[in-house]
């Protein structure tokens, strides 16, 4: 019998029709950590991309506190559209990109911040991490910034159906490579909207 090959589109499309905006897992009113470290690093003409934004309600407060040049990259176009419909004409603002950020086309040397919340978990195997990194290398611009939230050593080992890496500082850095300086690292307890609690690795990194 012939292997199937996993449809990473179709997997979070699904995911995306079934549950409402506020009830997926790693649903967070403002992403405070972020936002902080971000407002720190980034005037508000930097350009910014959110690798796996989804409808990520970090592309609303970038947006409200004045940044111009904000991208969200995501594989499920259902993710981008919710988003769209909720920022309404303020939607026009950002650069919406539909894609798998593996194989997706970013321009070089672009971006002064990327952020990554809850996508790098989900490359279980090495292959994908490594073309993770060569996309952030490729588009993050020298002297940038990329911030990784993962989840940490004690986090979930399966989400939305899918397994899970876990992560602490030192391993990030050693997957990431020489490239990316670590800057700053700590640990957040995120309370799903069910009630759960869930270890979140956050990390910035300088790209050298």
């Amino acid at each position: 019998m012939e292997e199937q090959t996993f449809d990473l589109k179709a997997h979070w499309d699904g995911v995306y029709t079934r549950m409402a905006a506020d009830a997926v897992s790693w649903y967070r009113p403002h992403l405070e950590t972020s936002l902080r470290w971000i407002d720190a690093m980034a005037d508000r003409k930097a350009p910014i991309i959110d690798v796996g934004g989804g409808h990520s309600r970090l592309v609303d407060d970038l947006i409200r506190l004045g940044y111009q040049d904000v991208t969200v990259l995501d594989v499920s176009e259902t993710a981008l559209q919710r988003a769209k419909e909720r920022l309404g004409d303020e939607a026009k603002r950002v650069q919406w990109q539909a894609g798998n950020l593996l194989t997706a086309e970013l321009p070089q040397s672009r971006y002064e911040v990327w952020h990554d919340r809850a996508v790098f978990h989900f490359l279980t195997n090495p292959e994908d991490r490594a073309a993770y990194v060569h996309q952030a290398e490729r588009t993050i611009r020298p002297q940038g910034h990329l911030i990784l939230a993962t989840f940490g050593p004690e986090g979930p080992q399966k989400c939305s159906g899918l397994e899970t890496c876990r992560y602490g500082p030192e391993s990030l850095s050693a997957v990431l490579g020489p490239r990316f300086q670590l800057l700053d690292s700590l640990i957040e307890v995120h309370t799903t909207p069910s009630g759960k609690d869930q270890q979140f690795l956050y990390c910035h990194f300088r790209f050298v």
